[in-house]
Protein backbone atom coordinates (compact mmCIF):
# COMPACT_ATOMS: atom_id res chain seq x y z
CA UNK A 1 0.00 0.00 0.00
CA UNK A 2 1.26 3.55 -0.33
CA UNK A 3 1.65 5.10 3.00
CA UNK A 4 1.47 9.00 2.90
CA UNK A 5 3.10 9.72 5.42
CA UNK A 6 3.32 13.82 7.15
CA UNK A 7 6.41 15.18 6.26
CA UNK A 8 7.61 16.52 9.64
CA UNK A 9 7.03 12.88 11.20
CA UNK A 10 9.45 11.35 7.93
CA UNK A 11 11.84 14.06 9.38
CA UNK A 12 13.30 14.22 5.86
CA UNK A 13 12.01 18.07 5.67
CA UNK A 14 12.18 21.11 8.30
CA UNK A 15 9.90 20.95 10.60
CA UNK A 16 7.85 24.06 10.10
CA UNK A 17 6.88 22.45 6.90
CA UNK A 18 3.18 23.31 5.78
CA UNK A 19 0.85 22.18 6.64
CA UNK A 20 -0.76 20.85 3.35
CA UNK A 21 2.83 19.49 2.69
CA UNK A 22 2.70 15.35 1.92
CA UNK A 23 5.11 12.78 1.76
CA UNK A 24 4.77 9.25 -0.05
CA UNK A 25 6.65 6.37 0.30
CA UNK A 26 6.39 3.44 -2.70
CA UNK A 27 7.95 0.92 -4.66
CA UNK A 28 8.03 -2.18 -6.72
CA UNK A 29 9.45 -5.44 -5.64
CA UNK A 30 9.68 -8.08 -9.10
CA UNK A 31 11.32 -11.07 -9.27
CA UNK A 32 11.37 -14.37 -11.06
CA UNK A 33 13.31 -16.99 -12.85
CA UNK A 34 14.39 -16.81 -16.60
CA UNK A 35 15.37 -18.68 -19.39
CA UNK A 36 17.52 -17.70 -22.39
CA UNK A 37 18.45 -20.02 -25.04
CA UNK A 38 21.42 -18.30 -26.40
CA UNK A 39 24.02 -16.15 -24.24
CA UNK A 40 27.45 -14.84 -24.82
CA UNK A 41 29.21 -11.54 -24.07
CA UNK A 42 28.37 -8.65 -26.10
CA UNK A 43 30.16 -8.23 -29.03
CA UNK A 44 31.05 -11.78 -29.40
CA UNK A 45 29.17 -14.01 -32.27
CA UNK A 46 31.29 -17.41 -30.78
CA UNK A 47 30.23 -19.61 -27.82
CA UNK A 48 26.76 -18.87 -27.14
CA UNK A 49 25.15 -21.65 -24.09
CA UNK A 50 21.40 -21.21 -22.85
CA UNK A 51 21.04 -20.14 -19.84
CA UNK A 52 18.59 -20.65 -16.95
CA UNK A 53 18.95 -17.56 -13.65
CA UNK A 54 17.07 -15.54 -11.63
CA UNK A 55 15.70 -12.48 -13.01
CA UNK A 56 14.34 -9.57 -11.40
CA UNK A 57 12.18 -6.00 -12.26
CA UNK A 58 10.89 -8.08 -15.43
CA UNK A 59 7.60 -6.72 -15.49
CA UNK A 60 8.71 -3.32 -13.85
CA UNK A 61 11.98 -2.58 -12.33
CA UNK A 62 12.45 -2.92 -8.76
CA UNK A 63 12.11 -0.02 -6.63
CA UNK A 64 11.42 2.27 -4.05
CA UNK A 65 10.71 6.25 -3.60
CA UNK A 66 9.58 8.98 -2.32
CA UNK A 67 7.47 11.91 -3.82
CA UNK A 68 5.45 14.29 -2.43
CA UNK A 69 4.32 17.73 -2.85
CA UNK A 70 3.74 21.48 -0.80
CA UNK A 71 0.29 23.74 -1.36
CA UNK A 72 1.97 26.97 -2.33
CA UNK A 73 -1.51 28.93 -2.74
CA UNK A 74 -2.93 30.06 -6.36
CA UNK A 75 -3.10 26.63 -7.20
CA UNK A 76 0.46 25.88 -7.24
CA UNK A 77 2.17 23.34 -5.69
CA UNK A 78 5.92 22.52 -5.03
CA UNK A 79 6.64 18.69 -6.30
CA UNK A 80 10.28 16.46 -5.82
CA UNK A 81 10.86 12.46 -6.46
CA UNK A 82 13.50 10.51 -5.32
CA UNK A 83 13.41 7.00 -7.13
CA UNK A 84 16.02 4.53 -6.82
CA UNK A 85 16.46 0.98 -8.52
CA UNK A 86 17.48 -2.01 -6.92
CA UNK A 87 18.14 -5.88 -7.71
CA UNK A 88 15.84 -7.67 -5.79
CA UNK A 89 17.79 -11.10 -6.44
CA UNK A 90 20.71 -9.38 -4.95
CA UNK A 91 19.99 -6.21 -3.27
CA UNK A 92 22.56 -4.54 -5.18
CA UNK A 93 22.13 -0.81 -6.78
CA UNK A 94 20.58 -0.91 -10.25
CA UNK A 95 23.19 1.45 -11.16
CA UNK A 96 26.38 1.36 -9.61
CA UNK A 97 27.38 4.61 -7.92
CA UNK A 98 23.92 6.51 -8.04
CA UNK A 99 21.65 6.75 -5.40
CA UNK A 100 18.69 7.85 -7.30
CA UNK A 101 19.38 6.40 -10.48
CA UNK A 102 15.70 6.18 -11.76
CA UNK A 103 14.34 9.94 -10.67
CA UNK A 104 15.37 12.80 -8.64
CA UNK A 105 14.15 16.19 -9.10
CA UNK A 106 12.21 18.88 -7.90
CA UNK A 107 9.47 21.42 -9.59
CA UNK A 108 6.61 23.35 -9.67
CA UNK A 109 3.05 22.70 -11.39
CA UNK A 110 -0.05 24.25 -11.92
CA UNK A 111 -2.97 22.39 -13.45
CA UNK A 112 -3.83 26.06 -15.49
CA UNK A 113 -0.29 26.58 -16.50
CA UNK A 114 1.52 23.26 -16.39
CA UNK A 115 4.81 21.76 -14.51
CA UNK A 116 8.71 22.48 -14.61
CA UNK A 117 11.11 20.11 -13.06
CA UNK A 118 14.82 20.44 -12.71
CA UNK A 119 16.99 17.10 -12.40
CA UNK A 120 17.84 13.93 -13.32
CA UNK A 121 14.06 12.62 -15.19
CA UNK A 122 12.34 11.51 -18.27
CA UNK A 123 12.77 13.43 -21.29
CA UNK A 124 9.84 14.63 -22.59
CA UNK A 125 9.84 11.93 -25.96
CA UNK A 126 9.80 9.08 -23.53
CA UNK A 127 6.81 10.78 -20.94
CA UNK A 128 4.29 11.24 -23.96
CA UNK A 129 4.84 8.73 -25.96
CA UNK A 130 5.43 5.81 -23.11
CA UNK A 131 1.55 5.09 -22.86
CA UNK A 132 1.44 3.05 -25.96
CA UNK A 133 4.86 1.86 -26.09
CA UNK A 134 5.20 -2.24 -26.30
CA UNK A 135 7.02 -2.26 -22.92
CA UNK A 136 3.02 -1.34 -21.61
CA UNK A 137 1.96 -4.74 -21.82
CA UNK A 138 5.13 -7.17 -22.82
CA UNK A 139 7.91 -5.36 -20.30
CA UNK A 140 10.53 -3.74 -21.47
CA UNK A 141 13.04 -6.79 -20.50
CA UNK A 142 11.44 -8.81 -23.34
CA UNK A 143 8.94 -6.73 -25.11
CA UNK A 144 11.22 -3.83 -26.14
CA UNK A 145 11.72 -2.75 -29.76
CA UNK A 146 15.16 -5.43 -30.12
CA UNK A 147 18.18 -3.98 -27.44
CA UNK A 148 15.54 -0.93 -26.83
CA UNK A 149 16.89 0.96 -30.20
CA UNK A 150 14.34 3.48 -30.11
CA UNK A 151 14.55 3.89 -25.97
CA UNK A 152 10.49 3.64 -25.37
CA UNK A 153 11.81 1.74 -22.59
CA UNK A 154 12.79 3.39 -19.13
CA UNK A 155 16.63 2.72 -20.04
CA UNK A 156 17.21 6.44 -20.72
CA UNK A 157 17.23 8.75 -17.53
CA UNK A 158 18.84 12.33 -18.29
CA UNK A 159 20.78 14.06 -15.82
CA UNK A 160 20.62 18.01 -15.78
CA UNK A 161 17.16 18.22 -17.22
CA UNK A 162 15.00 20.96 -17.13
CA UNK A 163 11.28 19.83 -18.54
CA UNK A 164 8.50 21.71 -19.12
CA UNK A 165 4.87 19.87 -19.56
CA UNK A 166 1.68 21.69 -20.42
CA UNK A 167 -1.49 21.20 -18.90
CA UNK A 168 -4.31 19.14 -21.42
CA UNK A 169 -6.02 21.33 -23.50
CA UNK A 170 -9.19 19.71 -25.24
CA UNK A 171 -6.77 16.21 -25.40
CA UNK A 172 -3.75 17.63 -26.70
CA UNK A 173 -0.58 18.27 -24.75
CA UNK A 174 2.82 19.42 -25.15
CA UNK A 175 6.43 19.02 -23.57
CA UNK A 176 10.21 20.27 -23.83
CA UNK A 177 13.36 19.08 -22.59
CA UNK A 178 16.64 20.15 -22.12
CA UNK A 179 19.41 18.41 -20.41
CA UNK A 180 22.49 20.45 -19.92
CA UNK A 181 25.90 18.81 -20.72
CA UNK A 182 28.28 21.50 -18.47
CA UNK A 183 30.88 21.19 -21.27
CA UNK A 184 33.59 24.15 -21.07
CA UNK A 185 33.30 25.61 -24.19
CA UNK A 186 30.47 24.45 -25.84
CA UNK A 187 26.90 24.29 -24.55
CA UNK A 188 25.67 21.81 -27.24
CA UNK A 189 28.58 19.04 -26.27
CA UNK A 190 26.96 16.59 -23.91
CA UNK A 191 23.42 17.84 -23.86
CA UNK A 192 19.60 16.00 -24.32
CA UNK A 193 17.07 17.63 -26.00
CA UNK A 194 13.32 16.51 -26.98
CA UNK A 195 10.04 17.48 -27.63
CA UNK A 196 6.64 15.88 -27.95
CA UNK A 197 2.79 15.88 -28.78
CA UNK A 198 0.44 13.82 -27.12
CA UNK A 199 -3.78 14.16 -28.41
CA UNK A 200 -5.94 12.00 -26.41
CA UNK A 201 -9.78 11.72 -27.50
CA UNK A 202 -12.16 9.19 -25.81
CA UNK A 203 -10.34 5.54 -26.79
CA UNK A 204 -8.11 6.54 -28.99
CA UNK A 205 -4.88 8.60 -28.46
CA UNK A 206 -1.55 8.99 -30.58
CA UNK A 207 1.55 10.72 -29.65
CA UNK A 208 4.70 12.13 -32.08
CA UNK A 209 8.14 12.96 -30.50
CA UNK A 210 11.73 14.18 -31.84
CA UNK A 211 14.71 13.49 -29.20
CA UNK A 212 18.64 14.20 -29.82
CA UNK A 213 21.62 13.25 -27.62
CA UNK A 214 24.93 14.53 -28.24
CA UNK A 215 28.18 13.12 -27.13
CA UNK A 216 30.36 14.95 -25.12
CA UNK A 217 33.46 13.92 -26.41
CA UNK A 218 34.62 16.39 -29.40
CA UNK A 219 33.60 14.52 -32.47
CA UNK A 220 32.52 11.36 -31.32
CA UNK A 221 34.48 8.69 -29.66
CA UNK A 222 34.34 7.06 -26.34
CA UNK A 223 31.07 8.29 -24.93
CA UNK A 224 32.05 11.21 -22.25
CA UNK A 225 31.20 10.75 -18.78
CA UNK A 226 29.72 14.36 -19.59
CA UNK A 227 27.05 13.22 -21.17
CA UNK A 228 23.73 14.06 -20.02
CA UNK A 229 21.89 10.35 -21.23
CA UNK A 230 24.79 8.71 -19.02
CA UNK A 231 24.47 6.11 -16.40
CA UNK A 232 26.98 6.75 -14.37
CA UNK A 233 29.86 7.92 -17.45
CA UNK A 234 28.71 5.04 -19.96
CA UNK A 235 26.34 5.26 -22.81
CA UNK A 236 22.84 3.60 -22.20
CA UNK A 237 21.35 1.04 -24.27
CA UNK A 238 24.07 -0.60 -25.81
CA UNK A 239 23.32 -3.70 -27.35
CA UNK A 240 23.98 -6.62 -30.04
CA UNK A 241 21.76 -3.82 -32.12
CA UNK A 242 23.95 -1.01 -32.17
CA UNK A 243 27.15 -2.14 -30.58
CA UNK A 244 28.89 -0.98 -33.52
CA UNK A 245 28.29 2.60 -33.26
CA UNK A 246 28.40 3.47 -29.69
CA UNK A 247 31.11 6.19 -31.36
CA UNK A 248 28.87 8.63 -32.32
CA UNK A 249 28.77 12.12 -32.13
CA UNK A 250 24.80 12.44 -32.07
CA UNK A 251 22.09 10.08 -31.60
CA UNK A 252 18.51 11.05 -33.04
CA UNK A 253 15.09 9.24 -32.55
CA UNK A 254 12.16 10.15 -34.37
CA UNK A 255 8.82 8.01 -33.19
CA UNK A 256 5.16 7.99 -33.23
CA UNK A 257 3.15 5.55 -31.07
CA UNK A 258 -0.92 5.54 -30.78
CA UNK A 259 -4.17 3.06 -29.63
CA UNK A 260 -7.66 2.47 -29.39
CA UNK A 261 -9.77 0.98 -26.84
CA UNK A 262 -12.31 -0.86 -28.52
CA UNK A 263 -13.69 -1.78 -25.29
CA UNK A 264 -12.76 -2.81 -21.26
CA UNK A 265 -11.62 -6.46 -22.96
CA UNK A 266 -9.95 -5.06 -26.15
CA UNK A 267 -7.08 -2.42 -27.46
CA UNK A 268 -4.37 -2.31 -29.64
CA UNK A 269 -1.11 -0.46 -30.21
CA UNK A 270 1.08 0.75 -32.66
CA UNK A 271 4.56 2.72 -33.47
CA UNK A 272 7.15 3.59 -35.80
CA UNK A 273 10.35 5.09 -34.90
CA UNK A 274 13.36 6.31 -36.98
CA UNK A 275 16.71 6.16 -34.65
CA UNK A 276 19.73 7.82 -36.42
CA UNK A 277 23.51 7.31 -35.38
CA UNK A 278 25.60 10.23 -36.89
CA UNK A 279 29.30 9.91 -36.70
CA UNK A 280 32.07 12.60 -36.28
CA UNK A 281 35.83 12.82 -36.62
CA UNK A 282 36.55 10.76 -34.39
CA UNK A 283 33.91 8.09 -34.47
CA UNK A 284 34.94 4.61 -35.69
CA UNK A 285 32.21 4.09 -38.20
CA UNK A 286 31.92 7.18 -41.14
CA UNK A 287 28.49 7.13 -42.32
CA UNK A 288 25.29 7.05 -40.69
CA UNK A 289 23.54 4.41 -39.73
CA UNK A 290 19.43 4.40 -39.19
CA UNK A 291 17.05 1.93 -37.88
CA UNK A 292 13.79 2.46 -39.19
CA UNK A 293 11.13 0.06 -36.45
CA UNK A 294 7.43 -0.88 -36.67
CA UNK A 295 5.24 -2.73 -34.40
CA UNK A 296 1.88 -3.70 -32.59
CA UNK A 297 0.22 -5.03 -29.36
CA UNK A 298 -3.26 -6.77 -29.08
CA UNK A 299 -4.17 -6.40 -25.26
CA UNK A 300 -7.30 -8.85 -24.15
CA UNK A 301 -8.96 -8.56 -20.52
CA UNK A 302 -11.14 -12.16 -20.57
CA UNK A 303 -11.47 -12.02 -16.94
CA UNK A 304 -11.21 -9.31 -14.45
CA UNK A 305 -7.95 -10.58 -13.02
CA UNK A 306 -6.60 -11.92 -16.23
CA UNK A 307 -4.46 -9.95 -18.72
CA UNK A 308 -3.12 -11.46 -22.02
CA UNK A 309 -0.85 -9.82 -24.82
CA UNK A 310 0.67 -10.08 -27.99
CA UNK A 311 3.17 -8.42 -30.13
CA UNK A 312 5.05 -7.97 -32.89
CA UNK A 313 7.95 -5.50 -34.23
CA UNK A 314 10.14 -5.25 -37.31
CA UNK A 315 13.50 -3.31 -37.46
CA UNK A 316 15.18 -3.01 -40.44
CA UNK A 317 18.46 -1.10 -41.09
CA UNK A 318 19.76 0.86 -43.48
CA UNK A 319 22.63 0.03 -46.00
CA UNK A 320 25.78 2.11 -44.84
CA UNK A 321 29.70 1.66 -43.73
CA UNK A 322 29.95 -1.26 -46.65
CA UNK A 323 27.30 -3.26 -45.60
CA UNK A 324 25.20 -4.46 -48.24
CA UNK A 325 22.75 -6.56 -46.78
CA UNK A 326 21.46 -4.51 -44.10
CA UNK A 327 20.46 -6.05 -40.84
CA UNK A 328 16.58 -6.70 -39.65
CA UNK A 329 15.22 -8.60 -36.84
CA UNK A 330 11.73 -9.94 -36.15
CA UNK A 331 10.39 -10.31 -33.07
CA UNK A 332 7.65 -12.27 -31.46
CA UNK A 333 6.04 -11.60 -28.03
CA UNK A 334 3.03 -13.29 -25.67
CA UNK A 335 2.86 -11.89 -22.10
CA UNK A 336 0.21 -13.07 -19.65
CA UNK A 337 -0.64 -11.29 -16.19
CA UNK A 338 -2.72 -12.98 -13.23
CA UNK A 339 -3.68 -10.70 -10.52
CA UNK A 340 -3.71 -11.83 -6.86
CA UNK A 341 -4.68 -8.85 -5.61
CA UNK A 342 -4.99 -5.30 -6.30
CA UNK A 343 -1.17 -4.95 -5.26
CA UNK A 344 0.23 -8.40 -5.80
CA UNK A 345 0.81 -10.56 -9.44
CA UNK A 346 2.01 -13.34 -11.23
CA UNK A 347 3.53 -13.22 -14.47
CA UNK A 348 4.60 -15.53 -17.51
CA UNK A 349 6.58 -13.88 -20.71
CA UNK A 350 7.89 -15.13 -24.12
CA UNK A 351 9.78 -14.06 -26.88
CA UNK A 352 11.34 -14.89 -29.95
CA UNK A 353 13.99 -13.01 -32.42
CA UNK A 354 15.01 -13.74 -35.52
CA UNK A 355 18.11 -11.69 -37.10
CA UNK A 356 18.67 -11.53 -40.59
CA UNK A 357 21.56 -9.64 -42.86
CA UNK A 358 25.03 -7.70 -41.34
CA UNK A 359 25.81 -4.99 -39.57
CA UNK A 360 29.22 -3.52 -37.97
CA UNK A 361 31.58 -4.86 -35.02
CA UNK A 362 32.23 -3.57 -31.57
CA UNK A 363 35.18 -2.09 -33.53
CA UNK A 364 32.84 -0.04 -35.32
CA UNK A 365 34.21 -1.39 -38.84
CA UNK A 366 34.04 -4.40 -39.62
CA UNK A 367 31.00 -6.21 -41.04
CA UNK A 368 29.43 -9.29 -39.12
CA UNK A 369 26.34 -11.17 -39.37
CA UNK A 370 23.25 -9.53 -37.11
CA UNK A 371 22.36 -11.50 -34.02
CA UNK A 372 19.72 -11.92 -32.24
CA UNK A 373 18.98 -9.27 -28.58
CA UNK A 374 15.33 -9.88 -27.09
CA UNK A 375 14.05 -6.70 -25.98
CA UNK A 376 16.47 -4.80 -23.86
CA UNK A 377 16.88 -7.50 -21.18
CA UNK A 378 19.66 -9.45 -22.95
CA UNK A 379 21.52 -5.94 -23.73
CA UNK A 380 25.32 -7.24 -21.82
CA UNK A 381 24.31 -11.17 -23.31
CA UNK A 382 22.89 -10.87 -26.59
CA UNK A 383 22.92 -14.58 -28.90
CA UNK A 384 25.87 -15.52 -30.45
CA UNK A 385 23.26 -16.54 -33.41
CA UNK A 386 20.48 -15.34 -35.80
CA UNK A 387 18.07 -16.77 -33.36
CA UNK A 388 16.71 -16.13 -29.72
CA UNK A 389 14.42 -17.77 -27.11
CA UNK A 390 14.20 -16.56 -24.09
CA UNK A 391 10.84 -17.02 -21.53
CA UNK A 392 10.60 -16.23 -17.76
CA UNK A 393 7.70 -16.20 -15.09
CA UNK A 394 7.86 -14.38 -11.61
CA UNK A 395 6.10 -12.60 -8.55
CA UNK A 396 5.85 -8.52 -8.63
CA UNK A 397 4.35 -6.85 -5.29
CA UNK A 398 3.52 -2.96 -5.42
CA UNK A 399 3.45 -1.01 -2.10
Amino acid sequence: MKKALATSALGLVALGAHAQSSVTLYGIVDTGIGYQSSQTSLGSTTGGRSVVKMVNGIWAGSRFGLKGGEDLGGGTKAIFQLEEGFNSATGAQSVPGLGFNRQAYVGVTNANYGSFTAGRQYTSYYTLLSPYSPTTWLTGAYGSHPGDIDSLDTLYRVNNSLVYTSPNFHGLTASGSYSLGGVAGSFNAGSTWSAALQYLNGPFGIAAGFQRINNSTSGGGAWGPDSTASNNGSQPGVSGINNGYQTAQAQQRVAVTGGYAFSSQWDVSFSYSNVQYIPGTNSAFRSQATFNTGGAVVHFKPLTALDLAAGFSYTRATQSNGITSAASYQQYNLSQYYSLSKRTGLYALEAYQRAGGQTIGSNGKSIINATADIGDGQNGAPSSSRSQFAAGVGIIHRF
